[in-house]
């Protein structure tokens, strides 16, 4: 059996194309959000319209992470992956031709549909590439694109939309996917046909004691019976009501941000272009952190429990700074208590999205997932729904108290629902 897992091999660039995948989508994301200010004043989009607009992407996206899936377990990760980035990019490229709600409604609920297949995508092919004690980091590595695309988008939306439109920026954003595509189709394959691969890396990707049979069992796609146990197993329903608190946290500044810093904080466009991406690269900083957090538990001797605990607790710690956010005084100390709130929340969800690698056999991990990521998503809808109307009516200052005392929820909730972190038996029927 081989332990050790030290040397670069193909699986970093199976990663390196799961972050770059990452990153696109969450540009694609924010570009909307960024020129939110821009298209409330030339369409006439009140808060509560906008929040509309945000809800379709999240209403789409979080109903079809239930059959997303399901869809890689079943047909497998390549094709199931090339065809969801395909959608969303055609979707994000599609909003430059709107003339008003009923069309950005129409591309939000598009670029939704898309996007649902991408983080059950992430963890299926993570879950199949690494081994149990480096899957963390390499899912905290994967999480970073979000942060990461999220630093980048700012400057790069905004100024494509002061010198050529904000039809042009999201014609431009929306073509990353494509060249992707092409990427991902040459290089990607399963890791026992990996044209690539060698013995060497192969034995590492199924260490931990797996055999070489059990392990390409493990990656075949499952069958097309769904075990009707596993929505009995209180495991599942812990990771999705955790995600349904914890997720809106992350989307309140996706969606909300550059709104607030225009109409409460009196920021420019361009000033907004120059510092919103601050708190995504604290965000990122934290996603890695904390996958590098809970992966040194485990050479320390942890069990995955306790290191995953551990670690999530953590993460939860930062989350009810956001509260500082309302009595901020300067635009510094708003900046340090938002840039804290998304290191905590990347750190927290970080090692909560690998809970499914953690407790369910490789061939169920996509359903799993997409069952949290579901969660997550209606979580957001409520809360990006309830901003829309709660910021018309009065302030931001209601949502961000909520907000504050969300990730604290999220983690009682997951621990007492859950039990303890730890393999289930397959045989859930």
């Amino acid at each position: 059996m081989i332990t050790s897992d030290k040397s670069f091999g193909i699986r970093w660039g199976v990663l390196l194309l799961l972050f770059s995948a990452t990153v696109i989508a969450y540009i694609d994301r924010l570009t909307i959000s960024l020129l939110a200010p821009v298209l409330q004043e030339e369409l006439g989009i009140t808060n509560m319209e906008y929040a509309g607009v945000a809800t379709w992407f999240l209403l789409v996206y979080s109903a079809f992470q239930l059959f997303a899936g399901r869809l890689y377990d079943r047909l497998g990760t390549k094709t199931t992956y090339t065809a969801s980035i395909l959608v969303w990019s055609i979707a994000a490229t599609l909003h430059a031709t709107t003339r008003g709600i009923a069309g950005l409604s129409v591309y939000r609920a598009l670029l939704g549909f898309g996007e649902a297949g991408h983080w059950p995508g992430v963890t299926k092919t993570v879950a199949e590439w690494f081994p149990p004690r480096t899957r963390a980091f390499a899912m905290g590595l994967v999480n970073s694109g979000a942060s990461f695309g999220s630093v980048v988008a700012p400057p790069l939306v905004i100024g494509l939309l002061l010198a050529y439109g904000w039809q042009f920026a999201f014609i431009a954003t929306g073509g990353l996917g494509f060249i992707w595509v092409v990427a991902w189709w040459w290089f990607y394959d399963d890791p026992a046909r990996h044209r690539w691969v060698t013995p060497k890396e192969l034995a590492i990707i199924r260490g931990d004691g797996m055999s070489s049979e059990a392990a390409v069992t493990d990656n075949a796609p499952a069958s097309r019976t769904l075990p009707k146990g596993i929505y009995r197993t209180r495991q599942l329903w812990a990771i999705t009501i955790a995600r349904f608190f914890g997720d809106p946290i992350w989307w309140l500044y996706l969606v909300w941000l550059p709104l607030y810093l225009k109409n409460e904080r009196g920021f420019t466009m361009r000033e907004i272009g120059n510092l919103a991406w601050l708190p995504y690269l604290f965000a990122a900083l934290g996603g890695i952190a904390g996958g590098w957090f809970s992966g040194f538990l485990l050479k320390k001797g942890f069990s995955v429990h306790r290191a995953r605990m551990t670690a999530i607790v953590t993460g939860t710690l930062f989350l009810p700074v956001g509260l500082l956010v309302i009595n901020a005084a300067s635009s510094l100390t708003m900046w340090i208590y938002i840039c804290l709130t998304l290191f905590g929340f990347q750190f927290w969800v970080n090692n909560v999205q690998t809970l499914p690698s953690d407790i369910y056999e490789k061939k169920l991990v996509g359903t799993v997932s997409g069952m949290g990521q579901s969660g997550a998503g209606f979580g957001s809808v409520i809360f990006v729904l309830a901003t829309g109307w709660v910021v018309d009516q009065f302030t931001y200052t209601p949502i961000l108290i909520i907000a504050g005392f969300l990730g604290p929820l999220a983690t009682i909730s997951l621990f007492l629902i859950g039990g303890k972190i730890k393999p289930i038996n397959s045989q859930l029927n």
